[in-house]
């Protein structure tokens, strides 16, 4: 099953979630700021995805900026700002089987549904 990391208040994760309920598909949302990725899926989800830690992260955030941006961090440490801050993660995030994209643009996701 399709599933998309979502955010509410994202107008970008917004717009991807309309994508996924226009196409028919079924699919689960998961509210990854409610309900935190554990380390062992976040990995799996930055394996999917074909990136480095660094590449899911949300560098324009406040906190990144405040607290690590600068930092010579290893992907664990980078991993764990993410769990630790999971409004870091880059959205939406939608997997279909063992392919997966970033929704940004939106578009990039109907090339995996």
């Amino acid at each position: 099953m399709i599933k998309i990391y979502h955010n509410p208040r994202c107008s970008k994760s917004r717009q991807g979630l309309e994508i996924l309920e226009n196409s028919g598909e079924e699919f689960e949302v998961i509210k990854y700021l409610d309900t935190i990725p554990f380390k062992e899926e976040l990995t799996e989800i930055i394996n999917l995805l074909n990136i480095t830690p660094i590449q899911l992260i949300r560098k324009n955030e406040k906190i990144w900026k405040e607290e690590f941006k600068g930092k010579e961090m290893s992907d664990d440490e980078i991993i764990q700002a993410m769990l630790d801050n999971p409004k870091l993660i880059e959205r939406p995030i939608v997997i279909n089987g063992n392919k997966a994209t970033i929704g940004r643009p939106p578009e990039n996701i109907s090339e995996i549904i």
